[in-house]
């Protein structure tokens, strides 16, 4: 099941058209709205520019909800890495100067009233990667919330780095894999995202030969572990001289449906 409630900030690529006659409609219905950040000023106070030469400001204190200091205020660093970068907000009011005073913070905090108390584990969302670390991936699910995907939820195939999956602004469906309500963290995993064994391993059949990435070798030297895509791994006779990565061609030489085990031969 999916659900795609708030979408993620920049998922579509577009500014919002504002109509400047009908301001008062965005205040009173709080229609959440979007745009790209043009400036941050020495007072971490973001300006954004739209399409019809109306000019919105976002407050630094207006900014965030999560991230935030002792203070209240979120960090300089995180105000200014919004630059150039899609936001989404609501309409607070209208200043003196025409400018629309804008908040990011109250999206967060509807956002992560859904989080809290309706999404669910299992259900999938859309997100964007939004940083890799060499544990996992971080990825934003809407209104500017955030989950973690460690790097073992992100393939079964064993990966030395969450780059070999994913790579950062990238789009992606993913599942949510559990949820701590007190402070709205989100686990997720992309594993599933891949398909399970059994639709896997339809595309493979004994006695055809494909091609494969060597993922691990067995200490011992039983043998070597071969993906064959990031929800399948075989396993093949151990060779001396293979490395972690190096594509190889494999014969198959059994697939055991009831154990979820497949043999391989290297070529």
């Amino acid at each position: 099941m999916n659900n795609v409630r708030f979408a993620p900030e920049g998922w579509n690529n577009e500014v919002t058209k504002i109509d400047e006659n009908n301001i008062d409609k965005y205040i009173e219905n709080r229609e959440i709205l979007q745009g790209i950040v043009k400036k941050c000023d020495d007072n971490y106070n973001l300006y954004v520019n739209f399409e019809n030469g109306l000019n919105g400001i976002i407050p630094r204190e207006e900014v965030e909800e999560i991230n935030i200091q002792e203070n209240g205020l979120p960090k300089e660093n995180l105000c200014a890495g919004k630059v150039h970068k899609f936001v989404q907000f609501k309409v607070k009011n209208i200043d003196d100067n025409k400018n629309l005073i804008l908040s990011r913070k109250e999206v967060q905090k509807e956002a992560l009233n859904w989080v809290k108390n309706d999404l669910q584990v299992g259900e999938k969302v859309t997100g964007i990667v939004k940083n890799i670390k060499p544990y996992g991936a971080f990825i934003e699910i809407g209104g500017g919330i955030v989950g973690l995907a460690y790097i073992e939820d992100l393939s079964v195939a064993r990966i030395k780095t969450p780059y070999e999956r994913l790579k950062i602004g990238q789009k992606v469906e993913i599942m949510v894999k559990s949820i701590d309500r007190s402070n709205g963290k989100v686990i997720l995993s992309y594993k599933e995202m891949f398909g399970s064994w059994e639709e896997n391993v339809k595309q493979f059949e004994p006695g055809k030969r494909v091609k494969g990435k060597v993922r691990e070798t067995e200490k011992n030297k039983n043998g070597i572990f071969i993906e064959l895509t990031p929800n399948l791994v075989g396993m093949a006779e151990y060779e001396e001289g293979l490395e972690y990565g190096q594509d190889v061609d494999v014969y198959i030489k059994k697939i055991d449906k009831d154990k979820k085990k497949v043999k391989l031969l290297i070529i």
